[in-house]
């Protein structure tokens, strides 16, 4: 088990963008804790746009609403729902048979809660345990100091998962070129750059020219 532990601890090291923690490290995560969900969520990219998904989600991480959020808010630290709730009131709270059980923690940076990992379990398996939060700290400190090394590396280490190429795309784009004049620029067909600018986007887990400008130039 603690060999597992730490094969999590190098995956999150070797993460190089938020996409490759959710789409390869998260789910690791999950198997490790048998779970039967798994999720990492940061604040400021929460799918807000969708009006019906926006009360989901706001009810769901209201601290008056679910006692296992206020206990993250309140002491940044992992907690399961049996700390915090008895079951009948979390049936209440959560009456999906998929979140029956239900563990999270904390993603910190500078001393603010900015994100929050995840992880459920169904009616017929056994609750998280003393030992699953223990080892989920572990993981919620690694995957905060992940999130300090990205924001100290700044612009140069997410231009690194750059092609030369992109960077050209990504001047131009700075520029305020359209992608038509970006792609008479560079001797390349408008569609060959919408191309780029989405594997660019993926890369750097944005969704906007101009988040994808802030991103790698401040």
């Amino acid at each position: 088990m603690t060999m597992a532990l730490q094969a999590l601890f190098a995956a999150i090291h070797h993460a190089h963008t938020k996409q490759a923690l959710h789409q390869r490290v998260i789910p690791q995560c999950g198997k490790y804790f048998s779970a039967t969900r798994q999720g990492l969520f940061f604040f400021d990219q929460l799918p807000l746009a969708e009006p019906k998904l926006k009360a989901v989600v706001k009810r769901a991480l209201s601290i008056e609403h679910n006692p296992v959020v206020r206990y993250i808010v309140e002491r940044h630290a992992p907690v399961h729902e049996t700390l915090v709730t008895s079951p009948k009131v979390w049936q209440i709270i959560c009456p999906r048979p998929d979140h029956w059980h239900v563990m999270a923690g904390p993603v910190v940076h500078q001393g603010q809660l900015i994100g929050a990992v995840g992880f459920t379990r169904e009616q017929s398996m056994p609750g998280f345990d003393a030992q699953d939060l223990a080892d989920l700290s572990a993981i919620c400190l690694h995957l905060s100091t992940w999130v300090a090394t990205v924001k100290g590396k700044g612009g140069a280490a997410k231009r690194d998962c750059l092609t030369p190429r992109e960077l050209e795309i990504a001047e131009l784009v700075a520029s305020g070129l359209t992608n038509a004049a970006i792609g008479r620029e560079l001797w390349i067909t408008e569609n060959s750059v919408k191309q780029a600018l989405k594997r660019m986007f993926r890369k750097l887990d944005v969704s906007s020219r101009a988040e994808l400008v802030s991103q790698i130039y401040t």
